[in-house]
């Protein structure tokens, strides 16, 4: 079984889990981030190179879930500055495209809805919503 990297705060959770002491277990951890075994800013670059790539989740939800993580501020805004705009946009498009192709029968306000709820669980902005939707051709003047 391959397990996947994890954060410094996932380890410290997992540790006060397992009974172990705050002090001891930060100990532990500050030793592992000494010998290179734990990096917050690798693990957040690969995590959300990964989660935006795959899942076509948005720079705003991979946020999130790297806060969930225990992962700081500063190492979550390095490793979303590597997925630009367009970038965004693309995965945004290719999620909505996907979903337009499995939705043929249906009129254009279910399609229209369906899209824009597909990308908002995604955490796409409004204004990314309306362009895929634009180009699309689903809404006209946005």
């Amino acid at each position: 079984m391959v397990t996947r990297a994890k954060s410094k705060g996932e380890l410290l959770a997992h540790l006060k889990t397992r009974g172990i002491e705050e002090d001891v277990a930060a100990a532990t951890i500050f030793r592992l981030q000494e010998a290179g075994l734990v990096n917050d800013t690798e693990f957040a670059r690969a995590w959300a190179n990964s989660r935006h790539s795959h899942k076509k989740l948005s720079k705003r939800s991979i946020a999130g879930e790297l806060r969930q993580k225990g992962v700081v501020q500063e190492s979550i805004d390095q490793a979303l500055d590597e997925i630009d705009d367009e970038s965004e946009y693309r995965a945004a498009f290719d999620l909505a495209f996907k979903k337009y192709n499995t939705m043929s029968r249906l009129e254009p306000e279910v399609q229209v809805r369906r899209i824009q709820s597909l990308l908002g669980r995604k955490g796409f902005s409004f204004s990314t919503i309306g362009r895929v939707l634009k180009e699309l051709d689903l809404i006209q003047g946005y």
